[in-house]
């Protein structure tokens, strides 16, 4: 069989909704679709708009096919997520958001079940950022939730079940912070057994695994060939990591950005990790541990930049010493119990942008010394078109920075499931003339910190 060229990826993030289809001989996107990944407001709770998305998905599918061919599909999705299923595959109960505070009023409850962190790397995180923690909520609000649940499905494989009628997890997305899996061991912890949920966890598979052709229904409805492969599927930041995983050696980390910014050190050194500064182990597209780190950076960027788009003014900046402190989201991140400030307020929108993307790469560079990273750091998805992100980052990093090739690491990554062989480009940011200067700011931030501790 011809081996695949334009791979459609769903892509899922917390924020926005898109269909891409991948040139896997150009290793980059030929066209691209998007719409708000709005949640409903409930009842029974803040759900997502499954049904919305799945009509998206399938009218651009047939669009992508009439102009391109489309010959394999592939899924990322957001972490922290999962689908009920009911016997007969439709849904049991809307997917929760998992920002919704309603499991923090179980949180004790759940607290006495859930495993250690030394068994499954999950941190103990906010609202329902453990998936465990919404599942133990949603069953204590609908007390007959429990005898619809047929199936557990990871968020990438609800939408290939909808695709091929086949049901799975995947690794990469039961070791985001679930609560769920045992990395070290690649098998799942006994969380669902306490939960009274046990053996409904649809069974785990690597991500790059194909999970199974389209079925007649969805050849009808968008003139796809009814051979058209669907792999397993890939949570977001793992699919970020994945080009670079390809043909690479040496220590190197990745620092994926998007709603969420996630570090991920492959070789690095080792490392004890702190849950108490939202460090986790992440899983690989193969299944392996990645000691990773995260904060909610693209939120924070959206609420301190507030829309204002201005070039930056690093000497402004450096002159008068303006630092934005963690954290702008408090809760998660390296700094989760902060409650963000300005040393000195930003008197233009040029000054307030700078200390922002130099906040930003502080906050990357803290939670990559977390995880115990070295070599280059590669530098995905929004934040690698932020310059003075880049020279703050570089001028902290002895091995370097390095961009992405593709301004979209999630979907190439999730097309390269098909590609077990490539391997995306990258490209060495320069160290810039300032960076002495830079460094010194960073000491300031850090010491600011530390003040502001006291």
């Amino acid at each position: 069989m011809t081996a695949p060229r334009h791979i459609a990826v769903i892509d899922v993030g917390k924020t926005n909704a898109k269909l891409a289809l991948v040139d896997l001989d150009r290793l980059e996107e030929i066209a691209v679709v998007t719409r708000p990944n709005t949640v409903i407001p409930g009842p029974p709770w803040p759900s997502f708009d499954l049904d919305g998305h799945w009509a998206f998905f399938l009218h651009h599918l047939a669009a992508f096919h009439a102009e391109h061919d489309v010959d394999a599909i592939s899924v990322t999705t957001h972490g922290a997520a999962a689908v009920l299923l009911d016997a007969q595959g439709a849904l049991a109960a809307p997917m929760l958001d998992y920002e919704h505070d309603g499991p923090e009023q179980s949180a004790a409850g759940y607290d006495a079940l859930r495993p250690s962190f030394a068994e499954t790397g999950s941190p103990r995180l906010p609202l329902g950022l453990n998936l465990g923690a919404q599942l133990h909520w949603q069953l204590a609000q609908d007390p007959t939730l429990a005898q619809r649940v047929a199936q557990i499905v990871t968020y990438p494989q609800y939408w290939g079940f909808r695709l091929t009628g086949a049901l799975a997890s995947d690794m990469s997305s039961l070791g985001c912070h679930t609560d769920l899996w045992l990395p070290r061991e690649a098998r799942a912890s006994a969380l669902l057994g306490r939960l009274g949920l046990g053996g409904r966890l649809a069974p785990p598979r690597k991500a790059s695994d194909v999970l199974g052709t389209i079925t007649p229904q969805i050849a009808a409805q968008t003139g796809l060939a009814p051979h058209t492969p669907v792999a397993c599927g890939i949570h977001d930041s793992n699919a970020s990591l994945l080009p670079h995983l390809l043909g690479r050696s040496g220590p190197f980390s990745v620092v994926s950005t998007g709603t969420w910014v996630i570090a991920m050190a492959v070789g690095g050194a080792q490392t004890t990790l702190d849950p108490a500064r939202d460090t986790l182990m992440n899983v690989n597209a193969f299944g392996a541990p990645v000691p990773s780190a995260r904060f909610m950076g693209g939120r924070e960027h959206a609420l301190i930049s507030e829309g204002r788009r201005a070039p930056p003014c690093p000497a402004e900046v450096l002159a008068s010493r303006i630092h934005l402190l963690p954290a702008v989201v408090p809760g998660c991140g390296p700094f989760p119990d902060r409650q963000h400030r300005w040393t000195v307020p930003p008197t233009n929108d040029g000054a307030r942008l700078c200390a922002l993307a130099w906040y930003m790469a502080l906050m990357s560079d803290a939670c990559l010394s977390l995880i115990g990273a070295e070599g280059p750091v590669i530098v995905e998805g929004p934040a690698a078109r932020n310059a003075a992100l880049l020279d703050m980052l570089a001028a902290l990093r002895p091995g370097g920075v390095e961009i992405a090739s593709s301004a979209t690491g999630t979907s190439i990554g999730a097309a390269l499931l098909f590609a077990p062989d490539m391997r995306a480009g990258t490209q060495a940011h320069p160290l810039p003339a300032n960076a002495e200067a830079l460094r010194a700011h960073a000491r300031d931030w850090q010491n600011a910190l530390a003040l502001a501790e006291t």
